[in-house]
């Protein structure tokens, strides 16, 4: 079976159930957090899949680590500023508001940073075939520090 995530949504209840109280036996929506994807956004998995959603915080000066994941992460810049060195040495820069989509695999190795003065506020989604731990510490590529 194929997941296809083609847009970015969080919810799709209608706009009224946003927000409003548990009464009547309507759900409760609460917005954790919105982002836009200039390029669209393509998410494909295949057989048992585990989806797991985490809010993550990268102190001023703190990092990731040098890792990889065995399966697609989208995420959400909340607050603060991401700097990821990607595969290849790119940096990509991401602050509040911007969606991304990290490549998996092997050969997809990366480090997030925090090089700013705020907390980065990053709430991610993983999508990983089932029981894979969600992400695989890496040696730096050779990239600059």
């Amino acid at each position: 079976m194929t997941a296809l995530v083609g847009t970015l949504a969080l919810a799709a209840l209608p706009s009224s159930a946003v927000g409003s109280a548990a009464g009547g036996g309507e759900p409760v929506v609460e917005p954790l957090t919105e982002g836009f994807a200039p390029d669209g956004v393509r998410i494909e998995a295949e057989g048992p899949t585990d989806v797991v959603q985490r809010v993550i915080t990268i102190p001023p000066g703190g990092e990731t680590g040098w890792h990889y994941h065995h399966g697609p992460l989208l995420g959400v810049v909340e607050s603060g500023t991401l700097t990821r060195t990607l595969d290849g040495c790119a940096v990509e820069v991401s602050g509040p508001g911007d969606a991304l989509v990290e490549p998996h695999g092997e050969g997809h190795v990366h480090n997030g940073r925090n090089l700013g003065s705020e907390p980065v506020v990053l709430y991610a989604t993983y999508v990983v075939p089932q029981g894979a731990p969600l992400s695989v510490p890496a040696e730096n590529p050779g990239c600059p520090e």
